[in-house]
């Protein structure tokens, strides 16, 4: 399969598994939204709450790498440079929520 092709899936899958996810967030978010500070820590003390919340947050680093990336493919022309972002995006989209659901975890 042609990795412009495989990205296309990627892109399609991630998008329409974030939707459902967006909106568990976003109800939630509402929820707890005038509770405060402690309203918060309860919601992510909650171990389904960190596993849903680690799979919106991991796919929503994925799907904006995918579609910064083909934004770098479209608009880079130096293939150096294209490359070396693409690198950092893949990079970050790795580490941020890696960072971040290990620090949800310790809560």
């Amino acid at each position: 399969m042609i990795n412009a092709t495989k990205k296309w899936i990627f892109l399609k899958i991630s998008g329409a598994t974030l939707v459902p996810l967006m909106l568990w967030f976003i109800i939630n978010l509402i929820n707890f939204y005038d509770q405060g500070y402690y309203g918060v820590v309860n919601f992510f003390t909650n171990s389904s709450s960190k596993f849903l919340f680690s799979i919106f947050i991991i796919n929503a680093y994925f799907f904006s790498a995918l579609s910064i990336s083909e934004v770098f493919e479209d608009y880079i022309a130096n293939d150096k440079i294209k490359n070396v972002a693409n690198k950092l995006l893949y990079v970050s989209a790795v580490v941020i929520p890696l960072i971040t659901i290990i620090l949800i975890t310790k809560l």
